[in-house]
């Protein structure tokens, strides 16, 4: 089945049947709403380019304040360091890569995964992060295709002070490395659903 979002200013209505959606957001807003005046857009089905989002739709995943959509870059941007080998940083969830990204770039030194993966941009979009090793698994679980087989990705989860998680995606093998170790890296987004 294929949703249509439909929006009307910060409201949106994901439904098979967008007559019923512009129903239901004008029943919510108080606004008189018509079909030109919202914006629809087709969610793609889970491994294609969503076009406005920034890159391959990999589906829905929890996370602690609700469900979202997960977008990850159509390309890797690198190999780089962890960084900080040897010092404790609080980026221990194995949830949320977006929360450990903003407390890598909140602590002292120099994080060079997180700040490749922060500084990619999209179709407009600036708010990708280093994914926490949950979200790797997540896209593994869903669009491994398009991945490298033969090398592991970084995620922001730290594991030790000298080790963070990482994820080979030939067999969907989760190990860790030494922060100093490049390791190749993918951004990722999220928006709630």
């Amino acid at each position: 089945m294929q949703l249509i979002t439909v929006t009307h200013g910060e409201t949106m209505l994901s439904t098979p049947n967008s007559a019923l959606a512009l129903e239901v957001l004008a029943r919510i807003t108080g606004a008189e709403l018509s079909a030109p005046a919202v914006a629809q857009s087709a969610i793609p089905a889970i491994g294609e380019y969503w076009a406005g989002q920034g890159g391959i739709y990999a589906g829905i995943r929890q996370y602690p304040d609700g469900l979202h959509h997960v977008i990850f870059a159509t390309e890797d941007i690198g190999d780089h360091a962890y960084g900080e080998y040897g010092t404790a940083v609080g980026a221990t969830s194995k949830v949320a890569g977006r929360l450990n990204t903003d407390t890598l770039h909140s602590t002292d030194g120099t994080f060079p995964a997180a700040d490749a993966a922060s500084g990619y941009t999209a179709d407009g979009h600036h708010d990708f992060y280093l994914p926490a090793i949950g979200e790797l698994n997540h896209a593994w679980q869903n669009i491994a295709e398009h991945f490298s087989k033969d090398c592991y990705y970084w995620s922001s989860s730290q594991r030790s002070a000298g080790t963070a998680f990482s994820m080979l995606f030939g067999d969907g093998s989760q190990s860790y490395c030494a922060k100093f170790t490049e390791r190749r890296v993918r951004p990722v987004r999220r928006f709630i659903r």
